[in-house]
């Protein structure tokens, strides 16, 4: 691929125009209103983050998004995919919930919020992945999939397992059903905690492969006949059907990018990535630590993996933030993520990213 141009503005404001005409101003110069949103669905990914997580975007961002996506004539929709884990977002009405809570309601954000894959996480597409890897057929949000355009508008950050959360983690891991994450997060198959498990049957009624026996009030799953669709992970009310997470985080980082590719091939596209609050930690935590750098700016692309360079080297540019986790670890890797997690290679996502025909390494970054 060619260079690609990656639009960035910094966090200044004067008395004429504030952060969200900033954003706007971002988005126009970039070329978002190039694409043809007449009376056409975009899909506006977003993390509304986890109850008691207070680094994730705030709603007026995602409001200049949908707002913008309006006066060109768009349907927009903020949508994201229900966790694998147990916590406020495992299911639509705890993840409606959430989002309302955090602020994301139609009446702050001009649109309205859409849970892709369904009430229990089961609502999929089954998306072919060309060249892929590791991963044939990524089980995707069944809304995300019906949508015309998808954006992406991404709180750049740290990640435990990952090294950073940019657009392509935020797409790829974001957009995937519960079975896909758990595609993506596992080798294996999901087990059953016994001691949790009361036994009432509603796994057994959700697997199509007949894996599940339950013996004395409890479950338990053969895996000579589970497929590893994680329905029954969804389907569990006491949320005793566990995954595997027993992926190494390389591997993890490769499947995310086949997950990009099945969300993003033939569509238009369009990526928003705000460098603030830089956590070291996912928004999926239920808690956030200080920002290891300070809030640097507002990036936007129609190349995701050029989008995903840029913020990196836009935070690894930036010193320490005082008492924060990267300040702890010292600059030992000459790289501000894998200082904080040592044990990742975000470069390992980007690398895939681009054989598989993603985005580009080669960037313009130009300063608005």
């Amino acid at each position: 691929m060619g260079t690609s141009k990656v639009y960035y503005t910094d966090m200044h404001t004067t008395l004429n125009e504030n952060l969200l005409q900033k954003l706007k101003r971002l988005l126009k110069t970039a070329g978002m209103d190039k694409i043809d949103f007449n009376r056409k669905y975009a899909a506006i990914k977003i993390h509304f983050g986890e109850p008691g997580n207070l680094a994730f975007l705030r709603p007026n961002y995602a409001k200049v998004v949908a707002d913008f996506v309006r006066e060109q004539g768009g349907k927009p929709f903020l949508t994201d995919c229900n966790t694998l884990y147990v916590g406020g977002r495992k299911n639509a009405l705890d993840h409606l919930d959430s989002a309302y809570a955090n602020g994301f309601s139609p009446f702050s954000t001009g649109c309205h919020v859409l849970i892709a894959d369904g009430l229990k996480g089961t609502d999929e597409a089954l998306v072919p992945v060309a060249n892929g890897e590791y991963v044939k057929e990524a089980k995707i949000g069944h809304a995300i999939m019906d949508a015309d355009i998808i954006i992406s508008l991404t709180h750049f950050k740290g990640h435990e397992a990952t090294g950073i959360g940019g657009a392509l983690k935020n797409i790829g891991m974001g957009c995937g059903s519960r079975a896909g994450k758990m595609e993506m997060h596992s080798s294996g198959k999901p087990h059953v905690n016994q001691e949790v498990c009361v036994g009432c049957g509603s796994c057994r009624k959700n697997c199509a492969h007949g894996a599940i026996t339950i013996e004395n009030k409890k479950a338990s799953i053969d895996h000579s006949r589970c497929v590893g669709c994680g329905r029954c992970i969804g389907a569990c009310p006491m949320d005793a059907v566990l995954p595997a997470s027993d992926e190494s985080n390389d591997i993890l980082d490769k499947k995310i990018a086949e997950y990009s590719c099945a969300v993003l091939h033939g569509r238009p596209q369009f990526h928003i990535s705000l460098v603030v609050d830089v956590s070291p930690y996912c928004d999926c935590h239920a808690e956030n630590d200080i920002p290891i750098v300070p809030d640097v700016g507002m990036f936007a692309s129609f190349d995701p993996v050029a989008l995903d360079l840029a913020c990196a080297k836009a935070v690894n540019s930036q010193i320490a933030v005082s008492g924060s986790l990267l300040e702890k670890h010292g600059d030992t890797h000459h790289d501000h993520f894998t200082d904080v997690h040592p044990t990742t290679d975000w470069k390992v996502q980007i690398d895939h990213a681009v054989k598989l025909g993603l985005g580009s390494r080669e960037y313009e970054l130009i300063k608005i």
